[in-house]
């Protein structure tokens, strides 16, 4: 552990070196996220070994208040008058990326040999997203537009997809395996989707009926983080989802509340300085040395996902006949992966612990991929979306 003057200005360096990827983001055209991650991974154990201590402890904790701010914020989106105007582009374009990805990964690693019941696991956990990058590529490069609000929607309910795919294909090989607890298995998913829908809507009612009722500023802020902090609480005590819990919440005061937007601009305030120390710890999370692991398995998982991806997203658009959204780009633009999916992997290997040294060099390389890459990938999405609104991108001519 490391002495408190060492967290204290280990913590301080991190936020003021958000300052400096904030301002090589804008001359390099790198997403600040990717940014952040290699600064991590730099100061971590592939690197110079700086703060390995400090991650191990901080963290998990870091990493639950970041992403239940992100869920809250994500919820915010999905109003009912963005839903009339994107709800049927979302809905068309989750579903089609989520049963994309999953049908593409498990033919494909089916053909390459592997055996059912890890097909199964991996086209369980390949849906999986990462909310926390992608809605801040979006709000760093300022998108405006359709595509990006369809792309902040998907996000908001890919949580709900990924864990249904998850449970079911989780059970599924637990049959396979000859496991005597596949009902068992169905409870928990049930529990765990239920009560993070009752969570964010138990704390979402009132959460509404006080916002607009306390004066803007310090009260809003102290109410908004209290709610957000306690959703995220209560959801990791009852064993449910914390993100979907306050994606929950955020949909909940989003519509009805008479003064909504206060809480989430309160949020977004304060929102950037537990970014950067998530992302930062998450690059000193990963080991570059586990890309070298991922074998014939790894490589087929990564270019399957990245296939699923489009095409599902292609195939959503054009099905659900969704116009004036450039459908190949989508996909593209939902390529980040991070700690959802290495959660999955965790439990996949805890009740499978034959497939460990199988399921983790994959699922951790692909997501030191994934989380590199895929922020560059969604900001190129958006740059060929033409929503970028700087004089620098290039804006393609309306149709």
């Amino acid at each position: 552990m490391k002495e408190p003057w060492q967290i204290l200005a280990t913590l301080g360096s991190l936020l003021l070196m958000g300052l400096f990827t904030d301002a090589l983001g804008k001359r390099t055209r790198l997403p600040r996220v990717t940014l952040l991650l290699l600064f991590g991974i730099a100061l971590g154990p592939s690197g110079l070994s700086l703060m390995p201590n400090l991650e191990g402890a901080w963290f998990t904790t870091v990493a639950n208040m970041t992403l239940v701010m992100v869920g809250f914020l994500l919820g915010g989106k999905l109003t009912l008058t963005s839903l009339r105007l994107y709800g049927r582009g979302v809905l068309f374009y989750s579903l089609g990326v989520t049963l994309g990805t999953i049908l593409l990964v498990g033919v494909g690693l089916k053909l390459l040999g592997v055996p059912w019941s890890l097909v199964l696991l991996f086209a369980g956990i390949a849906p999986a997203t990462a909310p926390a990058a992608t809605m801040d590529v979006v709000h760093e490069t300022g998108a405006k537009g359709p595509f990006s609000s369809m792309l902040l929607g998907i996000v908001a309910v890919d949580d709900l997809w990924g864990l249904l795919a998850f449970s079911l294909f989780f059970a599924l090989a637990q049959a396979l395996e000859g496991g005597s607890g596949l009902l068992h298995v169905f409870q928990h998913g049930g529990w765990e989707l239920g009560m993070s829908f009752l969570v964010g809507i138990g704390l979402g009612l009132p959460m509404a009926y006080l916002t607009g009722r306390l004066q803007p500023g310090e009260p809003t802020l102290v109410e908004a983080l209290g709610f957000v902090l306690l959703c995220g609480g209560l959801a990791i005590w009852l064993s449910a989802s914390f993100l979907l819990a306050s994606v929950t919440m955020g949909v909940v005061v989003a519509n009805r509340a008479k003064h909504h937007d206060r809480p989430f601009h309160a949020i977004e305030g304060i929102e950037w300085p537990f970014l950067v120390l998530f992302f930062v710890m998450a690059g000193a999370s990963l080991h570059l040395s586990t890309l070298a692991q991922l074998g014939l398995w790894g490589t087929g998982y990564v270019l399957l996902r990245v296939g699923g991806r489009m095409v599902g997203a292609w195939l959503g658009g054009r099905i659900g006949n969704i116009q004036g959204i450039q459908h190949h780009w989508m996909g593209m633009a939902l390529m980040p992966q991070a700690g959802v999916a290495l959660g999955m992997a965790l439990v996949a290997s805890e009740r499978f612990p034959q497939y460990r040294n199988a399921i983790f060099p994959v699922v951790i390389g692909a997501t030191v991929l994934f989380e590199l890459v895929g922020p560059l990938l969604t900001k190129l999405a958006l740059v060929h979306a033409g929503e970028i609104p700087t004089g620098e991108e290039p804006q393609p001519t309306p149709q």
